[in-house]
């Protein structure tokens, strides 16, 4: 049977509170108490090694302090839900934590396989999608990208079942800006408003609590570009679709010490001004979840020296990389991804300390740019 339920304010509060070593690690968001760190679920092959790594991982990291799960049903293939779904039905099912404790996020948007990739891809593909009319070619942008009713609409059913969850929190449309390749910005924002429609019809019916947007480029782009996304232009389709009263609440974007661009460009419109997206966001009411805070662990060794020196007490770079993202102004949560038990506990190391105060991340960026 799925879980019932969704993150609530008493639960998330009562979990919150279990955590007086982790200062500052909690903050509103949603309506709820969120983790300052998520763990993130992308990397890793698709195999029963991994599967198990991030189990325990996930179990480590709901036991340590972090109760937001990102994810996304072309994860590894669908295995990366369905190792959220059994970790989080374990701890559960043992009294450990409550369903209604835990932030839980997945997207749809991309074809996936089923667990692994089959020996004829393209023959699956027309089985499972074409075959039975969930897609139609003519749907497909890139080859890998589909943004209709139909197929979201079974991803997220895929989803609700591959989590054990009868009501996803945040359900994301993954990289949306993927569609602009291949239709016009008239075309892409009436796909839009029939995806969003599609995706208040959810939320009635107790499948998903909120819905948004999870890019990679589209909130970093110049309004110039193709594949850039205005926050107001979905922020004025989720009215049109719903009023005031709408569940577009969400947004997810990459922001770390090498793209910056959350804070450092303003190429939103907000009051007929230009705006960052993380400021742009914050007007508009929306939470942020930043995602690759290590770029895939890029960012985790070898930093120049004004990154220890703007944030001291911290043992690795990996630590100073997540205090400079989940500490920066607007972002809600940093998403890193950790398929090990120790990564989970490098991790906490960093929110055991308080986040870093704005004078601190702006002596990082004055530092940057002394000569």
């Amino acid at each position: 049977m799925m879980l019932k339920g969704r993150a609530t304010a008493e639960a998330t509060a009562k979990y919150a509170s279990r955590f007086p070593e982790l200062p500052g690690n909690f903050r509103p968001a949603l309506g709820v108490s969120v983790s300052s760190i998520g763990i993130g679920t992308y990397l890793g092959e698709p195999d029963e090694e991994t599967d198990r790594a991030y189990e325990e991982a996930i179990k480590a990291s709901l036991r340590g302090g972090i109760n937001l799960i990102d994810t996304a049903v072309n994860y590894r293939f669908q295995r990366s839900e369905r190792n959220i779904g059994k970790a989080l039905g374990e701890l559960v099912a043992a009294g450990e934590i409550e369903r209604e404790q835990v932030v839980v996020a997945t997207k749809g948007g991309y074809i996936t396989f089923d667990g692994e990739v089959p020996p004829n891809p393209r023959a699956w593909f027309e089985e499972h999608y074409v075959k039975t009319g969930i897609v139609s070619p003519a749907d497909l942008v890139d080859g890998s990208h589909c943004m209709t009713p139909k197929y979201i609409g079974t991803m997220l059913e895929l989803s609700r079942r591959n989590l054990n969850l009868e009501t996803i929190d945040i359900y994301y449309i993954h990289n949306p800006e993927t569609q602009l390749e291949a239709v016009d910005r008239k075309e892409f924002l009436k796909r839009t408003a029939t995806i969003f429609e599609f995706l208040e019809g959810a939320v009635a019916n107790g499948k998903i609590g909120v819905y948004g947007t999870a890019t990679w480029n589209g909130f970093r782009a110049a309004p110039t570009e193709r594949g850039w996304l205005s926050l107001d232009e979905l922020m004025r389709t989720a009215r049109e679709v719903a009023g005031d009263a709408h569940h577009f609440r969400a947004i997810q974007l990459p922001y770390n010490l090498a793209m910056p661009e959350a804070v450092t460009r303003s190429n939103q419109f907000v009051h007929a001004g230009k705006a960052t997206p993380l400021a742009a966001a914050k007007a508009f009411g929306l939470a942020v979840c930043a995602s690759a805070s290590l770029l895939q662990g890029q960012l985790s060794r070898g930093l120049p020296p004004i990154v220890a020196n703007a944030f001291g007490g911290f043992k690795t770079d990996a630590q100073r990389s997540i205090q400079f993202v989940r500490s920066t102004p607007g972002v809600d949560v940093a998403l890193v991804g950790m398929k090990s038990v120790d990564h989970v506990r490098d991790t906490l190391e960093t929110a055991r300390k308080p986040p870093a105060t704005v004078e601190e991340l702006m002596r990082l960026f004055q530092q940057g740019e002394e000569p």
